[in-house]
């Protein structure tokens, strides 16, 4: 088992890292977050999984790198559900920080799961009953403390989630979304949602 690769990065997109080590290069898939981490990096080390696939007429295998510990724990987590495969957990990897992706998860809030291309209600539903537990009670809550002590701000929850949804649809990611949605209801609580939607279409980056 391949536990991390090391290397120059020869080759970087959204999707795709290529890491030289000794005279090898290496194709792992990752995510938006370990692209982010990585992309303006010489040299990098990332975490590695391996997906054997067998029973067809060639085995194969593919190998997912991820920036930290943390991100890959939480991948090996969500591919454990039913309904959950290796793309769909990394759409979702790409749509929130891992911390987030937690707290989404330990607060059982599937509205923003669902806003993740590919997960539907009861995937959405799935992933927080197999998961919760696991994420509250592992490694990762104490690497990451505010799981689940921290609760999604109270405010507007009607408003919040249309605001989400709606800035999503427009193709904006979830995670920073949200963000900067619940910040506009902190300071403006009475604001409709369309008021909501203007403000943030100017603060999103």
């Amino acid at each position: 088992m391949i536990e991390y690769i090391r290397g120059e990065l020869t080759e970087v997109t959204p999707a795709l890292a290529v890491v030289e080590a000794a005279g090898v290069g290496y194709a792992l898939n990752i995510s938006l977050n370990t692209f982010t981490a990585i992309q303006d990096k010489k040299e990098v080390k990332l975490f590695v999984y391996e997906a054997i696939m067998t029973g067809g007429r060639d085995d194969s295998i593919t190998l997912y790198g991820f920036a930290t510990k943390q991100e890959r724990e939480l991948y090996m987590m969500l591919i454990t559900v039913s309904g959950v495969g290796a793309n769909t957990a990394r759409m979702i990897l790409s749509s929130f920080a891992p911390n987030e992706l937690c707290n989404v998860i330990a607060t059982g809030n599937e509205k923003f799961l669902k806003s993740v291309k590919g997960i539907g209600l009861r995937t959405a539903q799935r992933i927080i009953v197999d998961l919760k537990d696991k994420i509250t009670n592992s490694t990762l809550a104490q690497q990451m403390p505010d799981v689940p002590k921290t609760q999604i701000p109270d405010v507007n929850k009607e408003v919040r989630d249309e605001a989400i949804g709606a800035l999503t649809m427009l193709g904006f990611s979830p995670a920073p979304t949200a963000k900067v949605v619940i910040e506009i209801l902190k300071q403006q609580p009475q604001l409709p949602v369309e008021q909501v939607v203007k403000l943030a279409l100017k603060q999103i980056k």
